[in-house]
């Protein structure tokens, strides 16, 4: 039996700790940074706030209290969203030993370093780390329909580990040695997936989505190559898997931006609707450009995604740009 603690009781921290519970065989601790919230679902037995309708069963221990979630923890599932990840591991860091393992579940790029969530892990830890990703909304897990995802880490052995501790019949878990190509293609995706919802929204029809789409993960998987990744890991699921799902799905948050936006609604009242949720891609857009520039890699649905987002441009005009670059091979 291990001892697991999933830091971050949002709606996919949540998801997870019910999919690990319905497997059984583990202690399970959901840490939320609100008492509030905490103490709301100790009551009711319900994520209210961002995962209504599931139950979180009564054998999993929510706190607050982040040193009591991590004790004698021996894995630690982060599942904050990615800005967040720093402030959290620099409180528990002194609290750690050698043997924990620590597993991102956040898809982002943190702003300013644009590093991955494993970089920061590393950055502030001597923990092993890996990333689990791929095409998963956290109600279909928290519902217990099959899903299958990936578990990225340098050590093979512990990625069995994690992988054994955390499959079950309506959760596949795959390995992957490749943590960098496994981690950008979930935190590019949302880039992508933003730029899906403007075309719905602008009403461009399918031809325009498909073409969006696989120009999408040329785009992912130069970066990630340009970054040590693997192509071939960027055509699996944590690549054109998870990109398809979020690009597609109408659960996706990042397309639901993307959406609003096309209509002509405004980033700051979009965001101010989403009563706390996190759509990743707002904030990766940037990041990913910054670690674009510094590999030079050309990145023209980003670089016109962050226009939109961050300077007000005209979806329309972002996508009549794209559409007038110069000729090229595919």
């Amino acid at each position: 039996m291990s001892r697991i603690a999933v830091l971050g009781a949002g709606a996919w921290g949540t998801a997870l700790t019910i999919s690990l519970a319905r497997r059984g065989g583990h202690e399970l601790i959901l840490w939320s940074h609100s008492e509030t919230l905490a103490e709301q679902m100790r009551e009711t037995g319900e994520n209210l706030t961002y995962l209504p309708g599931y139950t979180v069963p009564m054998d999993v221990e929510v706190t607050s209290d982040l040193p009591g979630a991590i004790f004698e923890a021996d894995v630690l599932l982060c599942v904050t969203p990615a800005q967040h990840l720093r402030g959290m591991l620099m409180e528990i860091a002194p609290l750690l030993t050698r043997n924990q393992i620590i597993v991102s579940a956040s898809k982002g790029i943190e702003n300013d370093t644009y590093l991955r969530m494993t970089q920061v892990i590393a950055a502030l830890t001597n923990n092993p780390a890996g990333v689990l990703s791929g095409p998963s909304f956290a109600q279909e897990v928290a519902a217990g329909l099959p899903t299958a995802v990936v578990i990225a880490m340098n050590d093979p052995k512990l990625a069995v580990g994690i992988q054994k501790d955390f499959s079950s019949p309506s959760l596949r878990l795959y390995t992957n040695d490749d943590v960098t190509g496994v981690e950008l293609g979930g935190a590019l995706k949302n880039v992508i997936a933003l730029s899906s919802g403007v075309i719905h929204g602008l009403g461009l029809g399918s031809n325009t989505a498909a073409a969006l789409i696989t120009r999408g993960i040329a785009e992912i998987t130069r970066l990630a190559v340009a970054c040590g990744g693997r192509r071939q890991t960027l055509a699996g699921l944590a690549g054109m898997g998870d990109l398809v799902l979020t690009c597609t799905g109408a659960l996706s948050r990042n397309r639901s931006v993307g959406v609003e936006l096309g209509r002509g609604r405004k980033l700051p009242e979009i965001l101010a609707g989403m009563n706390g949720k996190v759509a990743e891609g707002v904030k990766s857009t940037a990041a990913a450009l910054g670690l674009a520039a510094r590999y030079a890699v050309e990145m023209p649905i980003t670089e016109q995604m962050d226009a939109i987002l961050h300077r007000d441009k005209s979806p329309k005009d972002a996508i009549r740009e794209l559409m007038s670059r110069p000729g090229r091979e595919e």
